[in-house]
């Protein structure tokens, strides 16, 4: 069976959709909709949760197709719709609890740990650590944010983003660490 494309490339299909081609938006949703749900499941620990902000996410993505310029990556653009909408959800959701401690450095925040992980593994760490510190440290450590833009996207201060980082990394080290202990029977 043979394969005709319906679109020769993304920038039609794109256009296509804004119009309101339903063909072209279902191509565009097909393709993006994975990436997508990864991403909002990087923030909402529910995967029918996330699953809800990744739709409403795309309800967004499809009414503002006509202000897509073509002047970056469009899957980045659809990234910071979902991103948007995930910090929307936790923000309804009253989950996300940021404290005010000034961020603080330590001389080991940085010791290397030797654990081989798997994907479903972190992920599992991450969705266990408090929702005030998962954000940040999904927008610093994954999504590559500065704590400037993390600041305003969650209208916190720089020093609370920084502090929030410090506390996710070191929970995760704490964790890494005990798991490491358990799983080699040494202390």
């Amino acid at each position: 069976m043979k394969i005709i494309p319906f679109y020769k490339n993304e920038k039609q299909l794109i256009k296509k959709s804004a119009a309101g081609n339903r063909e072209a938006q279902q191509r565009l949703y097909d393709t993006y909709a994975p990436k997508m749900l990864g991403v909002c499941r990087r923030y909402v620990k529910d995967l029918q949760f996330a699953e809800d902000v990744m739709i409403n996410g795309f309800v967004k993505v499809f009414n503002s197709l006509g202000t897509f310029r073509f002047e970056g990556s469009f899957e980045g653009w659809i990234r910071r719709i979902m991103v948007r909408e995930s910090i929307s959800h936790l923000r309804k959701q009253q989950f996300v609890v940021y404290d005010g401690e000034l961020y603080e450095e330590t001389a080991n925040k940085n010791e290397p740990l030797s654990v081989e992980l798997d994907a479903d593994h972190i992920q599992s760490l991450i969705d266990a650590l408090p929702d005030g510190y998962r954000t940040v440290f999904v927008l610093y450590a994954v999504e590559g944010y500065k704590h400037q833009e993390i600041a305003s996207l969650l209208a916190i201060t720089e020093n609370t983003s920084k502090s929030q980082l410090f506390k996710a990394r070191r929970l995760l080290q704490k964790e890494l660490r005990k798991q490491n202990i358990i799983g080699y029977g040494t202390e």
